[in-house]
C-alpha cells in the first residue's frame, strides 16, 4: 500500500519537476535564432532607411537640375518641366505615395462625438509599412519549434522571442518619439510621420511584453500553481521588477487611445512621460539581475533619450538665455479668437520657410509645449541696446556687416483658441490693459522646413484658419527670391479660407508688408474665402491680384484653373484642419497625371 501511495506522489510530481527548469534562466530559449532575428530586423530597418535615402537624393537631384536649368528662362523655357517623363512616378504618387486609405478621408478626424475624438487614418504608403512591420513581428513571434520541443519547452522559447523582440524594438520606439530624430532631416520624413509609427511600434512593444509575461506565468502555473506565481513574485526583484515593466506598459496602451490624448493631452503627456520611465526601470532591473544578453539593448534605449533630451535643453538654453537676460514674449489677443505672440531670441536664428518651433509658457501652461508655426521672423540689434534701437526691427537687406553689434531674432506665431493653453493664454491676453501682456518664455527648434519651393515655377499655396501662419513664410521666401533671381517660380497662388472677416487681422501686419515687396504684383495673387460672412458687404475684392469670395474655397476648381496657364513644375501645398487638407490631397490626385505635380502637407497631428 505504501509503495503505491509513494508511486502514486512520484508520477504526480514529475510534470512539475518537468516543467519547473523552463520557468527561469535560458532554458528552452533558443538563443541563435533570437540573435538572428535580431539582426533581421536591424538590416531590415536599415534597408529601409537606404531606400527612402535613394529616393529622395533621386528628388532632390531632379529638383536641383530643374532649379538651376530654370532661373535664367522665361516662363514658355520652363515648359520641359510642366509634365512628367515617364508615367511611374505620377502613378506610384497617386496610387501610393499621396493616396489616403480608402477613397478620400486621411488627416479628417473621426469624431464620435464634439468630445471624442478617435484620431484619422494612415496614408496607404503608411499602412502598407505598418502592415510589413506589424507582420513580420507576429512572423518572428511565431517562429518556434513547434515539432521538436515539449509545452513547456515551447514556452519558454516565446517567452524569449517575444522578450528579445520587445526590448529590441524599444530602440526605434524611442528613436521615433525624438524631436530630434536625426533622420527627420536625412530623410526628409516629417515627425508627424515618425509620430505615426512611434505609436504603433508601442503597440506593438506593449503586445510582446504582455505575451512574454503570459508565457512565464503558464510554465509557472503547470510547475507550482498560482501559489508559485504568488512566491515567485514576492521573493524576488526579477519578478517584481519585470512585473513593473508589463504594468508600466499595459498602462501606456489603454491610456494611449486618440479620444483620450485629445481630450486630456496634457494630462495624458504627464502620464505617458511616467509611465514610460516605469516601464524602463521595470526592465533595465529585471534585465540586470539576471544579467541577460538584450541589457546593451536597453542601456542604448536610457543614451537615446538622454541624448535627445540633452539636446531639447541645450537648444532652448542657447536661444532663450543669455548673460543678459532671457526670453521675453509679448501676447496680444486678436479679433477671432486668437493670439499674436512674438518671441524676442537672445541670438540669432537661421530659420527656413515652414518651420515651427514648440513654445512654452510657464506662466500659463508650467511645463506644457505646444507645435506652432512661425508665421514671420525678423532680426534685432541684441542686447545691450537703447530704446529707440530696440524699436526698429533690422530687414536682412539692411544689416550693416561691419558693424561690430550682433543681431538677435524675434519670431511671432499665431495661437487660435481652443483648450489649455491656448484658451489660458487668450484670457489672460484679453483682460490685460490693451489687450497686450508681456511675460516670460521660450522656444524650441525650429524644426521642420524640409522642403523647398524654390524649383517650381508654379506654387499653390492653400491654408484653411491658422494654417496661414505656415504658407505666409513660404510667400515671403519666394517673393525675395524672385527679386534676387534665386527661385524658378513665375506664378504663386495663395488661397487662404477663414470663417469671418476677423481672422484677417491675425496676419494683417505681415501681409501689409508682404503686399508692399518688390515683384509682388507680377509674381503673388491671393485668394480669400470667407465661410461665413456677417455681410455681403465685408467680402470685396481690393485689386486684381488680391480677390475676396464668400463661401467655401473649392481647391478641384482652383487647381485645374491654374493647370491650364501653369509655368513649369507645379507644387501644391496644404495646411489646415484635416476635411480641408483631404479635399486639396484629392484633387491633386485627380490631376497628377495632367502635369507635374507635388503635393505637400504640413499637419500636427496627435
Amino acid at each position: 500500500m505504501s509503495e503505491h501511495i509513494l508511486e502514486s506522489t512520484n508520477s504526480s510530481a514529475s510534470p512539475a519537476s518537468t516543467v519547473t527548469p523552463y520557468t527561469h534562466g535560458l532554458a528552452g530559449v533558443n538563443v541563435p535564432l533570437d540573435y538572428d532575428l535580431t539582426r533581421v530586423i536591424w538590416f531590415s530597418l536599415v534597408g529601409l532607411c537606404v531606400l527612402i535615402l535613394l529616393v529622395r537624393f533621386m528628388q532632390i537631384g531632379n529638383a536641383h537640375l530643374r532649379h538651376l536649368f530654370s532661373l535664367t528662362t522665361t516662363q514658355q523655357s520652363q515648359s520641359y518641366w510642366t509634365v512628367d517623363q515617364t508615367s511611374f512616378w505620377p502613378n506610384l504618387k497617386k496610387h501610393l505615395l499621396y493616396a489616403p486609405l480608402f477613397r478620400k478621408r486621411h488627416n479628417r478626424e473621426m469624431q464620435l462625438s464634439n468630445a471624442i475624438n478617435v484620431g484619422t487614418l494612415p496614408s496607404r504608403f503608411h499602412t502598407v509599412l505598418l502592415m510589413l512591420y506589424l507582420l513580420s513581428n507576429i512572423a518572428y513571434c511565431c517562429l518556434l519549434s513547434y515539432g521538436q520541443k515539449s509545452r513547456a519547452a515551447l514556452l519558454a522559447e516565446l517567452r524569449g522571442r517575444t522578450g528579445v523582440l520587445a526590448v529590441v524594438n524599444m530602440i526605434p520606439l524611442f528613436v521615433l518619439a525624438g524631436r530630434n530624430n536625426p533622420l527627420i532631416p536625412l530623410l526628409r520624413v516629417s515627425f508627424d510621420t515618425y509620430n505615426l509609427l512611434h505609436r504603433w511600434a508601442g503597440r506593438v512593444v506593449v503586445v510582446e511584453s504582455v505575451v512574454h509575461t503570459a508565457a512565464w506565468a503558464a510554465n509557472k502555473v503547470n510547475a507550482d500553481g498560482w501559489h508559485g506565481v504568488n512566491v515567485a513574485f514576492r521573493s524576488g526583484a526579477f519578478i517584481q521588477y519585470g512585473m513593473l515593466g508589463t504594468c508600466s506598459m499595459v498602462f501606456l496602451l489603454f491610456h494611449s487611445p486618440s479620444a483620450i490624448r485629445h481630450a486630456f493631452y496634457e494630462t495624458f503627456l504627464h502620464l505617458h512621460q511616467l509611465a514610460a520611465f516605469g516601464a524602463v526601470l521595470g526592465i533595465y532591473v529585471h534585465l540586470d539581475q539576471d544579467k541577460l544578453p538584450q541589457l546593451p539593448y536597453l542601456k542604448a534605449v536610457i543614451s537615446l533619450w538622454l541624448i535627445e533630451r540633452g539636446v531639447r535643453w541645450i537648444r532652448i538654453l542657447y536661444h532663450n538665455f543669455s548673460r543678459n537676460g532671457c526670453g521675453r514674449v509679448t501676447v496680444e489677443a486678436l479679433p477671432g479668437g486668437a493670439c499674436r505672440v512674438t518671441f524676442d531670441l537672445q541670438h540669432a536664428w537661421k530659420i527656413s520657410p515652414g518651420c515651427h518651433v514648440y513654445a512654452y509658457l510657464p506662466g500659463v501652461s508650467l511645463w506644457m509645449s505646444h507645435p506652432f508655426s512661425i508665421a514671420w521672423s525678423e532680426q534685432r540689434l541684441a542686447l545691450p541696446m537703447t530704446e529707440k534701437e530696440e524699436a526698429l526691427p533690422i530687414p536682412k537687406s539692411e544689416v550693416d556687416f561691419s558693424s561690430p553689434r550682433k543681431t538677435a531674432t524675434s519670431i511671432s506665431l499665431v495661437m487660435s483658441k481652443r483648450t489649455g493653453m491656448t484658451a489660458k493664454l487668450y484670457e489672460k491676453a484679453l483682460a490685460a490693459p490693451g489687450g497686450t501682456v508681456t511675460m516670460f518664455g521660450a522656444v524650441e527648434g525650429p524644426y521642420g522646413g524640409l522642403e523647398s519651393l524654390h524649383s517650381y515655377g508654379t506654387v499653390i499655396l492653400f491654408a484653411g484658419g491658422v494654417g496661414i501662419t505656415h504658407q505666409i513664410s513660404h510667400v515671403r521666401d519666394l517673393l525675395e527670391g524672385y527679386d534676387e533671381g534665386t527661385v524658378a517660380a513665375r506664378k504663386v497662388v495663395l488661397v487662404w479660407s477663414v470663417r469671418t472677416t476677423e481672422q484677417l487681422e491675425w496676419v494683417r501686419p505681415w501681409m501689409d508688408q508682404i503686399l508692399a515687396m518688390p515683384g509682388r504684383r507680377e509674381l503673388l495673387k491671393i485668394l480669400l474665402f470667407v465661410t461665413k460672412p456677417r455681410s455681403p458687404r465685408e467680402v470685396v475684392s481690393p485689386s486684381a491680384t488680391v480677390q475676396m469670395f464668400p463661401g467655401r474655397a473649392n481647391p478641384q476648381v482652383i487647381i485645374d484653373k491654374e493647370l491650364t496657364d501653369r509655368v513649369g513644375a507645379m507644387a501644391v501645398t496644404v495646411c489646415g484642419p484635416g476635411a480641408f487638407a483631404d479635399s486639396v490631397r484629392d484633387a491633386v490626385r485627380k490631376r497628377i497625371h495632367v502635369g507635374s505635380i507635388d503635393f505637400v502637407e504640413e499637419s500636427f497631428t496627435w
